[in-house]
């Protein structure tokens, strides 16, 4: 597949993009005008206007705008699998080989979920056969568009009564396509405690009673002590951002040792306020100069109007980024991918391959 040579133009690995963030506005608008759900703009340039920006927001701010667009996709099965097909292929116009894509069933759902998200009515799409469309979708995209991706599926932050039935998706469709459990913010309330008996809790443990992976959103906006409690409270293998992990040194030393991995969203991270607005103060200097695990990731792409390219950029413009880190960050990434072992080897040898690379052997 041809593709324009950005920052780097070797094949990548992506860890950290949410579905509902990475839809394509043509597609939005399609399915507004088949369902007469009204949509801020009638082309992509004046939706794009209210759904994107480019200057820093809050947190808060920047989750406001998936209430523009998620009812013109939410509990319609054509438009869930359609947007995991299309996502598919663009990461593979993207040079992505390996992408685990993150969403939350129950916001794509209308029936067996309460409260019924985006004043939707109550209709028959309940959140496991969302996790089958979505499936569909990404395998569909697999087959025609030749590159790899598996899903992870989120309890969201303010909807612990959710989080049951997320880790039981997981246990039903960890063989198909599902790889992992995450806990994301489903408004700025990262800073809330994980209550010792949470259903957040019960869920991540039956996860890993089960050998389910976990990735936690932690330390994005919150303080060091959200990435303490997702790496030691809920057993994260990895976390999502993880930026203010800096604000405590000892935790981020072990951290180091223990090599965990840190999915980081750099125009995120700027765009929502989780970072300083100098990219030569951004966290991941401090985690190229320690040589932590993290990997590059768009989060958001259709809000952020973004592509992993700009993630790139950024990093090999105000950071300093070499061929080499960009190689070292994605090995990294399909390291700490929730791939089985044989895939998770595959993928790597296929990186081996096309970076000129002797495998490391250690």
């Amino acid at each position: 597949m041809e593709r324009a040579p950005g920052a780097f133009g070797g094949p990548k690995v992506e860890l950290h993009v949410h579905l509902d963030g990475a839809i394509r506005p043509e597609t939005i608008l399609y399915f507004g005008r088949k369902r007469e759900i009204p949509l801020p703009g009638d082309t992509v340039e004046e939706l794009l206007k209210y759904v994107s920006y480019d200057t820093p927001l809050t947190l808060a701010q920047f989750l406001e705008k998936f209430n523009y667009y998620m009812p013109a996709i939410a509990g319609d099965r054509e438009a869930v699998r359609r947007i995991a097909y299309e996502f598919v292929e663009t990461k593979a116009k993207e040079g992505i080989a390996y992408v685990e894509v993150r969403y939350s069933p129950h916001l794509l759902a209308n029936s067996g979920v309460d409260p019924i998200p985006w004043g939707q009515a109550e209709g028959d799409l309940t959140p496991d056969e969302v996790v089958q469309l979505v499936n569909q979708g990404l395998q569909d995209g697999e087959r025609d568009f030749h590159i790899k991706a598996r899903s992870i599926l989120c309890c969201m932050h303010h909807m612990p009564s959710w989080s049951p039935e997320v880790v039981e998706l997981c246990k039903k469709y960890r063989n198909n396509s599902v790889v992992a459990i995450d806990l994301a913010e489903g408004q700025p309330s990262e800073a809330l405690k994980v209550e010792k008996d949470s259903e957040h809790k019960k869920a991540f443990e039956e996860a890993e009673r089960c050998g389910i992976h976990r990735t936690v959103h932690a330390g994005e906006v919150g303080p060091a002590a959200m990435v303490k409690e997702a790496v030691y409270v809920l057993k994260a293998e990895r976390i999502g951002h993880g930026y203010h992990v800096l604000e405590d040194p000892e935790l981020y030393k072990e951290l180091l040792r223990t090599k965990m991995h840190f999915e980081v969203c750099p125009w995120s991270s700027y765009l929502t306020g989780a970072c300083s607005p100098d990219f030569t103060k951004h966290p991941v200097i401090q985690f190229k100069k320690d040589h932590a695990n993290y990997s590059l990731n768009t989060d958001d792409p259709l809000i952020l109007n973004s592509t992993i390219d700009k993630d790139y950029g950024i990093v090999k413009e105000h950071m300093g980024f070499t061929e080499e880190e960009f190689k070292r960050v994605n090995i990294n990434a399909a390291q700490s991918s929730f791939l089985p072992e044989k895939e998770k080897q595959e993928l790597l040898n296929q990186l081996y391959e096309a970076y000129g690379m002797v495998p490391s052997t250690s």
